[in-house]
């Protein structure tokens, strides 16, 4: 039985579709047809400017961003796509938290739909730190098929780690 690492706490009946499509060479296609276009937000620049675009929308009092980047860094492979710190300097005579934003890079080629999901979760950190409820409420507020799209992401990513094995 194949193990999918990016499923891990699905029902078995949804595990069991999956594997039946993996083994069918279907997966691509399903994903194909659901998610056909690429985003065009491709620099780091342009990904500051998606993010306060979103934040903008939703967030208007939540505190400000000051850096957002793709990060070729991040580790897909240990379950993290996305990453919202807050970075503590001293400024003069005060400690002064610079939030930061950072994206695998592997979203640069995703479908846009994907990037969203990423940028909604790492948004609605700012107002809830945990996995709790409220965020998930959240991320729903912002972006009304949020459920959906983080399991055909997690599809894409356990497609994509096959791809490449």
């Amino acid at each position: 039985m194949q193990t999918l690492t990016y499923l891990q706490g699905y029902p078995e009946r949804l595990l069991t579709q999956v594997r039946s499509l993996i083994e069918t060479n279907q997966l691509g296609d399903y994903l194909d047809r659901r998610y056909p276009g690429r985003h065009e937000v491709q620099s780091d620049k342009a990904l500051y400017a998606y993010v306060a675009e979103r934040k903008q929308a939703y967030l208007r009092n939540a505190p400000s961003i000051d850096k957002v980047l793709y990060d070729a860094k991040l580790d897909v492979v240990h379950r993290t796509l996305g990453l919202h710190t807050a970075v503590s300097r001293i400024h003069g005579g005060r400690l002064k938290a610079k939030k930061e934003i950072r994206v695998a890079s592997v979203f640069r080629e995703a479908a846009p739909e994907f990037l969203e999901m990423i940028v909604v979760h790492e948004l609605a950190h700012l107002k809830e730190l945990d996995h709790n409820k409220a965020f998930y409420q959240l991320c729903e507020h912002m972006l009304p098929d949020y459920h959906q799209i983080e399991l055909d992401l997690r599809l894409f990513l356990t497609w994509r780690s096959r791809r490449e094995a």
